[in-house]
């Protein structure tokens, strides 16, 4: 009876298995959803992808570039809902297009870092001797590169060189290229460590050994065993580096070295519109500022959820 009582009371065996048993990802998804605020930025997220990639759909980048002098720093209104820039371009039609280079950006670069992150980290901790001498000496002197001084270096003296590049049929200014494996080659080194501490303990699992004397290379049990099992770290990086991806986005943007016009992204709207932050034309900078805003705070949501998620010691949310 006593061992009973204990197996209710367990965040893993208790109230969750209780009728039937329940798989890893009906787990995962139950801990999730019961994270009020993880669903809340779930939400918010989709729907500002919904609002971005459906957008597109009913307004042109040939509209969102449309220049008319006549209706320069309009206000919001009827026809212009978010009102015009100081060239009379749509400010609505330049957030849906806008979002979509600031997204692109972001997710890349975030690929680029998880996948250098979690390939260094799990090979340094399951190999170990040399190979993880060498690649942790060189993760902590990655550490010392000032990644925004890089972007800005980069991006005025070598990015405004690089001839342009067609992203989803826009074309945009080689110093996107810059941007993206500036911030994707510098943002990795703290999930290799997470990812190494991860893999140290994992390999001493029976699991692994048991791999190993059916005569698994040690390669296959590293892709086929340790990797999907670090699978909740990475996913939970990735949530928080897209954040921090898309905020570097707006901040180089924002200096004029990174996105040019007139390629909208969130971050070079705001570069027009500080001109005109004390001359009445709020509205130039409230609503890039405001979706930047909403989609980093959605995907701080997400990932601080999926963290209490992927932590099978977690009861906070059951």
């Amino acid at each position: 009876m006593a061992t009973d009582i204990a197996s209710l009371d367990s965040p893993v065996i208790g109230r969750e298995n209780l009728g039937k048993a329940l798989t890893p990802g009906q787990l995962i998804w139950r801990r999730f959803r019961r994270h009020r605020m993880a669903v809340a930025g779930m939400v918010g997220f989709s729907l500002l992808l919904l609002f971005i990639i459906v957008g597109s759909f009913f307004v042109s980048e040939e509209e969102a570039n449309a220049v008319d002098l006549q209706i320069r720093l309009s206000g919001p209104s009827q026809e212009h809902w978010f009102g015009t820039d100081d060239t009379g371009r749509d400010i609505f039609s330049r957030i849906i297009h806008g979002g979509q280079i600031s997204l692109f950006v972001g997710l890349t670069a975030v690929t680029l870092s998880v996948t250098l992150g979690t390939l260094i980290g799990g090979l340094a901790g399951y190999f170990g001797g040399w190979l993880d001498t060498v690649l942790m000496r060189f993760t902590e002197a990655m550490l010392s590169i000032p990644q925004l001084f890089l972007l800005i270096v980069l991006g005025r003296f070598i990015g405004r060189n690089i001839d342009s590049i067609d992203i989803f049929g826009k074309t945009v200014s080689g110093s996107v290229l810059i941007v993206i494996c500036v911030i994707g080659l510098t943002s990795w080194m703290a999930l290799a460590r997470i990812v190494r501490a991860n893999v140290l303990s994992l390999k001493e699992m029976d699991y692994v050994s048991v791999s190993k004397s059916l005569g698994s290379s040690k390669l296959r049990t590293f892709f086929k065993h340790l990797i999907p099992n670090t699978m909740g770290v990475v996913i939970v990086a990735s949530t928080l580096g897209l954040a921090g991806a898309i905020l570097n986005e707006a901040y180089v943007s924002f200096l004029g070295l990174g996105i040019q016009s007139p390629t909208a992204s969130w971050g070079n709207m705001l570069t027009a519109a500080q001109t005109y932050v004390q001359k009445g034309s709020w509205w130039m900078w409230v609503f890039p500022s405001t979706f930047i805003i909403l989609t980093i705070l959605s995907v701080n949501l997400m990932g601080d959820g999926l963290r209490d998620a992927f932590d099978p010691r977690s009861n906070r949310h059951l």
